[in-house]
């Protein structure tokens, strides 16, 4: 999430032109109060007195919602999730986009570059031309972006997929090339249960930058899940490892996927043994090939991750399976390692 940056948005002319003075002083209090505690990364007491300026502002005529989008700022900064959402919403409801413009004009009698409100810097170009020069107008980005894809990390992160969702597509409307709003709803689909379209998304994404070993990891999660895309799965696996070289929870996933549901392989194993043992030989082979298969991965893995006991005890399992035993008693003393350390 981005953090503001805050200078001196606040002009004088905001603050002095048409302001009685006891307004002008609660304005320039509130503002203070609000930069104050923003930057002392107070964002819970910044918030109110950005509302605050902003609702005096508006009192007095001027709806400048820079300051409710300071506020919003500010409570998603502090994870005030309910009331950075429902600013957020009224912001993209209101259709703020954050452009503003600034007016500026040098002083020829004392060279200085100073800030006007509109109609007073029209004037000055009118009637002061011997005075004032360098008339210019500059415009701010706009931030509605920006605002689409911070409602929707706060629109997710307080599990509300549907709302992300809704909000996801009309951000996509306005900015179809949004890399964050596409990574967002493939979260939100996938969140919402809609693994389908969360699966097409991924392909799409993927379509457009084959080198996100995230979204290949993902969309190997996702074909790991039915028969028929197991290859495929291993395939996407593979391809995320390829790109990130040290992807523990691809490593993982090829591991499992690769040996399959083993407690099941076992129970036939076993079912067989008796009455029909050449076909118990032929699974216990095929099982221990899957093993072979599925031994480099859990290497890669706890080289990955050698602290983690569960890396640890799967290649610990393997060794024992593909009868490396020098290899098995080396992790069966890193697993005890481990074991006395949690305790």
């Amino acid at each position: 999430m981005k953090k503001l940056i805050l200078s001196l948005a606040i002009v004088a002319s905001a603050f002095v032109f048409g302001q009685k003075e006891d307004v002008n002083a609660k304005l320039q209090n509130a503002n203070k109060a609000a930069m104050d505690a923003y930057n002392a990364k107070n964002y819970a007491g910044a918030a109110p007195k950005f509302m605050e300026v902003y609702d005096l502002l508006k009192a007095s005529g001027q709806d400048d919602k820079t300051y409710m989008y300071y506020a919003g700022l500010s409570y998603a900064l502090a994870n005030n999730s309910d009331s950075a959402i429902k600013i957020y919403n009224d912001l993209i409801n209101s259709g703020y986009t954050g452009v503003q413009t600034t007016y500026t004009a040098k002083d020829n009698k004392t060279g200085q570059v100073a800030t006007y409100d509109k109609s007073t810097w029209e004037l000055l170009k009118k009637t002061s031309s011997k005075d004032y020069s360098d008339f210019k107008t500059e415009q701010t980005k706009s931030v509605e972006a920006d605002l689409y894809e911070t409602l929707t990390s706060l629109l997710l992160n307080a599990n509300k997929n549907d709302e992300a969702l809704a909000l996801i597509e009309k951000g996509l409307v306005k900015f179809p090339n949004s890399t964050k709003l596409k990574e967002a709803q493939g979260t939100a689909l996938y969140a919402s249960g809609k693994t389908d379209q969360f699966m097409a998304n991924l392909k799409e994404q993927l379509s457009k930058n084959p080198n996100d070993a995230t979204n290949w990891y993902n969309l190997g999660v996702l074909q790991s899940k039915e028969a028929a895309t197991v290859n495929d799965a291993i395939e996407s696996f593979n391809k995320a490892i390829a790109l990130k070289p040290d992807f523990a929870n691809a490593y993982q996933n090829l591991v499992y996927t690769t040996i399959g549901d083993d407690t099941k392989a076992v129970e036939e194993i076993n079912a067989l043994r008796k009455t029909k043992p050449d076909d118990a030989t032929k699974l216990i082979e095929a099982r221990k090939a899957r093993f072979e298969k599925a031994l480099p991965y859990a290497e890669g893995w706890y080289k990955a991750m050698p602290e983690n006991i569960d890396a640890v005890s799967t290649l610990k399992e393997m060794y024992m399976m593909t009868k490396n035993q020098a290899k098995a008693a080396e992790m069966k003393a890193k697993e005890a390692e481990l074991q006395a350390k949690s305790k």
